[in-house]
Order: C-alpha cells, then sequence, then structure tokens
C-alpha cells in the first residue's frame, strides 16, 4: 500500500512540475519581422504581468489580454518608443501592477514591505504569547502534602469506577 502511494505521489509531483512549465504563448502572427525589435518586445514582454493571470508574464499567458498587451507592446515598438516609453505607456493605463518588479514608491510601499510587516507582527504576536504563558506558569506553587492526598484518593476513586 504504502509502495502505490509513493509512486502516486511521483506521478503527482511529475504532473505539477509540467504544469508549471511557461506554455510560450507568444503566436508566431504576433512576432516582429526584425529580430532586434522582437527581442526587445520579448524582454519588455518578460516584465509585464498578465492581468488575468497574474503571476504569469504577458509572454508567458494564454489569455486574450496578455495578447493584446503583447501586440501593444510591438505597436509601441515600430512607432519608434524606447523600452522606458513603452513601460510607462502601460502603467499610465493599468498602474503599477501591470509590472512584475514595481518601483519602491509611497503607492507601492505596501506591496514591497507589507509581507516582511505580516512576518514581524506575526513574530511579536508569537513572542507575547509565549512570554504571557511563562509568567502565568511561574505562579504555580507545589501541592502540598493534603492536597496531594487529597488528589491520590480521586484518583483512586476514578479508578475504581
Amino acid at each position: 500500500m504504502s509502495r502505490r502511494f509513493a509512486y502516486a505521489r511521483w506521478v503527482l509531483g511529475a504532473v505539477l512540475a509540467l504544469a508549471c512549465v511557461p506554455a510560450g504563448a507568444v503566436l508566431p502572427s504576433e512576432q516582429l519581422a526584425d529580430a532586434r525589435l522582437e527581442a526587445r518586445a520579448h524582454q519588455i514582454g518578460e516584465s509585464l504581468r498578465c492581468l488575468v493571470c497574474q503571476n504569469e508574464t504577458i509572454e508567458d499567458s494564454d489569455a486574450a489580454l496578455a495578447g493584446d498587451l503583447r501586440r501593444l507592446v510591438r505597436q509601441r515598438l515600430l512607432a519608434g518608443d524606447s523600452d522606458a516609453q513603452v513601460k510607462a505607456f502601460l502603467v499610465s493605463r493599468y498602474g503599477h501592477w501591470v509590472l512584475l518588479k514595481p518601483p519602491v514608491e509611497p503607492d507601492t510601499w505596501l506591496l514591497w514591505f507589507g509581507p516582511a510587516a505580516v512576518v514581524a507582527l506575526g513574530g511579536v504576536g508569537l513572542a507575547l504569547m509565549r512570554r504571557g504563558r511563562r509568567v502565568a506558569g511561574s505562579g504555580d506553587a507545589p501541592l502540598t502534602s493534603e492536597e496531594e492526598r487529597r488528589l491520590a484518593d480521586l484518583l483512586e476513586t476514578d479508578r475504581r469506577a
């Protein structure tokens, strides 16, 4: 039984690993004829988040909106925009969320420092809980001989019942 379970876990792990492989969703019809411009478009696309999938780049996503963004990036490059201008155009339309690595600005502080703050608050909470337990447990006095005798009587009565 455990051997069959181990095999099933291995198969599940392999399937999940294959599911994580990027699809490479750029269609041949979307690619630019100029190899240098296509390389720039691909590099820009790798730094932009798919607004539907959220944790995929627009280059890897099959979502329709990601395809629209890929075409928009390529149109802007054909129009002569620099990489920074293309990104600035997309940020002006979709906000910093479209960037996989947004800049550290007051608008994005929560995004950058929020997880660390949550971990720090959790650590402080755990430390306070431990401290509270230690303080509460330190006031316990050992049982007197009378209390020990009474406890033994109660245990004996409970054992007979």
